[in-house]
């Protein structure tokens, strides 16, 4: 049994709350066990990031201090904005001395960095082949996938230091190991522009209706993704911007564990299918 300490966020247990199922679901088929951060607390991920840097930077510490004292070594964290704001905030801590004793005592407790913050992608990733391979219960090869990173995952490559920044292809593995059939295109890392969502709906279309044009134009019937912002915009406005562009897509929108969980037998229900806007039925009937 392999053991992570898991935080969720706020939007995995709610607007990302099949994410949260999903990944937990496929963990448990791995036998990886995952142990909640006790006491976490919210990020602060835009918000406190376009308000204050000092409580920017503190809310993440506060989870990793938190982790420290479970005894955490290893965080899994699955939301592309929280890992964000947790690897920056270590960044900034260890370029600047001042800031990060002001940390310390806003936290109220010796915070000494022995956490080790991962995406569960990287978990997958280093999985062997031959253990994904061998758990695999249905045929994915139907479905036809683009894996898109978003911005946040790779985004600066000195901080993240997650996969290649241009070309990602940790997620494209995952799949090819799933048996899904992963199309190449050129939108894997462009911005959905998820953090103007609601300040510049209009930039937040046009962006957004690019990734989904060329994944159309590659063939593809879903699009995988690992961040319950990018989810948003592609799933719940796609109705609109077919609206907007006098076009129609009916691209599902799947985070890659649901995805996995298919690959592993996972019924659909216990993956959250239902909760998505644009209907996963088409994809779910290239499930052999």
């Amino acid at each position: 049994m392999t053991r992570y300490g898991y935080y969720p966020g706020c939007s995995l247990h709610s607007t990302g709350a099949e994410y949260d199922h999903s990944f937990k679901a496929v963990c448990n088929s791995f036998k990886i066990e995952l142990e909640e951060v006790p006491g976490w607390v919210c990020c602060g991920t835009s918000p406190a990031h376009a308000s204050s840097h000092l409580l920017a930077t503190a809310l993440p510490i506060k989870n990793l201090a938190l982790a420290e004292y479970a005894g955490i070594n290893e965080l899994v964290v699955p939301c592309a904005a929280c890992f964000s704001r947790f690897k920056m905030s270590l960044r900034e801590l260890s370029e600047n001395e001042k800031l990060s004793e002001e940390i310390k005592e806003i936290i109220g407790s010796a915070f000494q960095n022995k956490v080790k913050i991962i995406h569960p992608l990287e978990v997958f990733d280093k999985m062997e082949e031959k253990n994904i391979k061998d758990a695999v219960k249905k045929n994915l090869s139907g479905m036809k996938v683009v894996c898109y990173y978003g911005c946040l995952l790779t985004r600066p490559p000195k901080v993240m230091q997650f996969d290649n920044v241009e070309y990602p292809m940790s997620m494209d593995r995952v799949m090819q190991k799933c048996g899904a059939t992963v199309l190449d295109w050129s939108y894997k890392t462009d911005c959905c522009g998820a953090t103007f969502s609601l300040t510049e709906t209009d930039a937040v279309l046009k962006l957004t209706n690019k990734i989904l044009e060329n994944a159309k134009a590659v063939g593809a019937n879903a699009i995988a993704v690992a961040c319950p912002l990018c989810h948003a915009n592609l799933d719940t406005r796609q109705a609109e911007i077919e609206e907007k562009y006098q076009t129609q897509y009916g691209l599902p929108i799947l985070y890659f564990t649901q995805i996995m969980g298919l690959a592993l037998g996972i019924e659909p229900k216990e993956l959250g299918m239902k909760k998505h806007l644009v209907p996963t039925e088409p994809v779910l009937a290239a499930v052999k």
